[in-house]
Parts: structure tokens; sequence; C-alpha cells
């Protein structure tokens, strides 16, 4: 039976115990093959999207694949950055975060202007059943995994990991989007709502991109790993430095 000296009578929390060197370790493994499940379905799911998307004439499509590409990159980027010696490598958080960063970047302009073009011209997609299966499987899968990492990076203190983890949940509700559009062009004949998304797509890039590259990281902490690793540092009062 508790005593009373065991019991936290202020109503507060107890803080987070001190991460370790293995502890950390065993965390970044974690990273590591969420991303390589990440890694795994961004390859089928950018090379469906595309071939579908190229077929049906789908610009929100097209840029749905494209967005795959650019988080199969990132997710490759995390699998690099906890690799042998980089697992406790401040410099390769460093250069993680910019590399994830840059990446939104990447995706924005191409989707925006074929969004445009296809709106000024009038071009209507065809339907794609395919494309449609493929946002479903989107919606269900990604916050899963993007959830899980966010959870991670806040205990690794990982900005790196958290910007991977927003693009999974990017891409949940870019399909969400995209799943919207498409049933729309099927059922409806909307076919605008494809450029449209499309827009959608390249605006929601810009500003996740922007985010990452800022960082999410503990204010108080000279860096993401220095809080996770000096057991003994008692002067944050911040979860992520514990």
């Amino acid at each position: 039976m508790s005593t009373l000296a065991e019991l936290d009578v202020t109503g507060d929390a107890p803080a987070p115990a001190p991460l370790t060197r293995a502890a950390y370790a065993a965390l970044a493994g974690r990273v590591k093959l969420l991303s390589w499940l990440s890694l795994a379905w961004m390859t089928v799911e950018g090379v469906v999207a595309l071939v579908a998307g190229f077929s049906a004439g789908s610009i929100a499509l097209v840029g749905f694949g494209l967005d795959s590409v650019v988080e199969g990159v990132a997710s490759v980027v995390i699998i690099w950055r906890f690799t042998g010696g980089r697992v406790f490598s401040e410099a390769a958080e460093r250069r993680s975060q910019t590399l994830v960063a840059w990446q939104f970047f990447l995706l924005a302009p191409y989707v925006a202007a074929e969004s445009v073009r296809g709106l000024l011209t009038g071009e209507r997609p065809d339907v794609t059943e395919v494309g449609i299966a493929l946002a479903v499987g989107s919606v269900v899968l990604m916050p899963l995994l993007g959830l899980a990492k966010q959870r991670l990076a806040d205990q690794l203190g990982s900005a790196a990991t958290r910007g991977e983890g927003r693009q999974n949940m990017l891409c949940a509700y870019l399909a969400g989007a995209l799943l919207v559009g498409l049933l729309a062009n099927a059922l409806l004949g909307a076919w605008w709502l494809d450029g449209a998304v499309g827009l959608l797509i390249a605006a929601v890039a810009v500003k996740e991109g922007r985010d990452a590259l800022r960082g999410d990281g503990c204010g108080c902490c000279a860096s993401p790993l220095e809080g996770a690793l000096v057991a003994d540092d008692e002067s944050c009062p911040e979860a992520c430095c514990r």
C-alpha cells in the first residue's frame, strides 16, 4: 500500500526521468524504424500517385505524388541522422533539420504553377479510382506515423524528427483534401476542385517549410541533444530537457 510520502499531494505531474545515452539510442532506433516504414509507404504512394495523376490529368494527384517523393527523401534524411555515430551528433541534427525543412519549398512552386494553369485553361481531370483508393489509405496510415514521430521527437528534443512527423501529418491532411476533390470530380463533375486542392497543397507546404526551418526545439537547451544527454541538468523546466 502506498504511503502519504509516496503520493504526489501537489497535483503536479512528476518530471520525466532524465534520458541516458542508452535510452536516447533506443528512442532513436524507434524513430529510425518508423522512418523506414514511412519510406516504404511513400515509395508505393509516390509511384502510384504520379502514374495515376499523369494518366488522369489530375494536378492535385500529381502534386500529392510529388509530396510523397519529398516525404520519402525526408525519411532518408532521418534514417541517415540516426545511423552510426550521428545518433549523438549535434551537427547531424542541425543539418537534418535544415534538409527536411527545405524539401517543403521544393514542392510548392511546381504544384502552384500547374494548379493555376489548370484553372485558367479549364482542363478537366479524368475520374481515377486508383487515386481515390490511395488517398483513403494515406488518410488512415499517415496520422498514425506522424503522431508517433512527434511524440518521439518531443522525448528526443529533435526538431528534425518533428519536421518529418509534420510532413506525415501534412500528407494526411492533403490526402483528405485530395479525396474530397477526386470524389467531387467523380460524382459532381467539380473539375475545378482539382486545381484548388493543388493550390492548397502548395500553400500548406510553404507554411510547414517555414515552421520546420525555424525549428520547434526546446528553447532553453543549447541544442536538441544537450538536454536529453546531460542527466544532471536541473536548470531547465521544460520536459524535453529532462
